[in-house]
């Protein structure tokens, strides 16, 4: 009996987790780059994100109590995706885009090229910045990996999304930036920096760090 325990217990978590409510959102735009995105956000902020249909290992984020509301609270006026949001205006293409809403048995999904509803562009640019999070996330972790001197060009690109209000789940960021803040490996402005936006991310706002790096 056991032996059962950590398998029942698993079962019971993927369960409770399948019964979470969650909104996911995808956009295929061949020819860029990714050409495809998909994001899942669940009520309690919890989330994945990959650039491949079949990607089975997406990488996993979490996001605040208040960006996981603000999501969701988009979403309700959407009336949860039961109409179309596709403009009559004739746009260039942006991108095939999804928005589906999904809680136990009840689904709703809408496609859209272009919406003149500011609650779906609002809600557009929450999942667009989530993509523009996780790609940075993986661009500075390849980097303290494998390309060292690539490091500060990483560190200075998520400092500037930083500055424009582009992040999103800003504490995954904090491990890898605290090892390299503490790296000697790495180069010493690129560890000021590191050190000076995890500074910044901890207190959540720019003026935390008092001294910026020269």
């Amino acid at each position: 009996m056991n032996r059962l325990l950590p398998l029942l217990c698993c079962i019971a978590l993927a369960a409770q987790a399948a019964d979470v409510p969650h909104l996911f959102f995808s956009k295929s735009f061949p020819g860029s780059s990714p050409a495809y995105e998909a994001i899942n956000v669940d009520r309690t902020g919890a989330g994945d994100y990959r650039e491949q249909e079949n990607d089975d290992q997406p990488v996993r984020f979490q996001l605040s109590e208040s960006e996981g509301a603000a999501m969701f609270g988009l979403a309700a006026k959407l009336g949860y995706f039961d109409h179309p949001l596709e403009s009559p205006l004739k746009v260039a293409f942006m991108g095939a885009k999804t928005f589906r809403f999904v809680d136990g048995v009840r689904k709703a999904e809408v496609k859209f090229n272009f919406s003149e509803d500011t609650a779906a562009q609002a809600l557009a640019d929450w999942f667009e910045r989530i993509a523009q999070s996780e790609q940075l996330f993986t661009n500075l972790e390849i980097s303290a990996k494998y390309d060292h001197l690539g490091v500060m060009k990483a560190v200075l690109l998520l400092e500037a999304a930083y500055d424009e209000k582009r992040l999103v789940a800003t504490a995954q960021y904090l491990p890898l930036l605290d090892r390299i803040a503490k790296n000697e490996t790495y180069m010493h402005q690129a560890r000021l920096h590191a050190a000076a936006i995890a500074d910044q991310f901890r207190c959540g706002a720019p003026p935390c760090a008092a001294n910026p790096p020269k």
